[in-house]
């Protein structure tokens, strides 16, 4: 029985290093696919989720900070060219238009009045409301 007994000693000790090697090589497998698939994915698929999800607060943000901003103008409905006088006192020069409905053709009057009357200044006013406020736009 000593050699049989010394040979089922040895063979019990290359079944257990083959166990055990075998169970290193399973564990060491599932390291790998743990550390280099399952976790790198899990947080992958996290860190994209999220940057989508900032993208698109940052865009509903920007939204909103726009619609706050964006009020409707309240556009003045007519535009009256006042004259002055080399002191500054308001005069009434007759023969000039002084009423217009639009900014740019009230504003090319003024040119034109400036350049036939140098002497006179000339200011655009506005009758945005509240009345008896009137708000000066341009002064040549």
């Amino acid at each position: 029985m000593g050699e049989l007994g010394r040979l089922f000693k040895v063979r019990t000790y290359l079944v257990t290093y083959l166990v055990a090697a075998l169970a290193v090589a399973a564990f060491s497998q599932f390291v790998v696919h743990l550390f280099g698939q399952t976790i790198p994915g899990i947080i992958w698929t996290f860190f994209k989720d999220a940057g989508d999800a900032v993208m698109l607060a940052t865009v509903f943000v920007f939204a909103f900070t726009w619609l706050l901003r964006a009020r409707p103008h309240n556009r003045p409905k007519q535009y009256t060219v006042v004259v002055f006088d080399v002191c500054g006192r308001e005069v009434a020069h007759d023969g000039l238009r002084t009423k217009f409905k639009t900014h740019d053709v009230a504003w090319s009057f003024m040119k034109q009045y400036k350049k036939v009357y140098p002497l006179y200044n000339f200011t655009l006013v506005s009758d945005v409301p509240p009345p008896g406020k009137p708000t000066i736009l341009r002064y040549i």
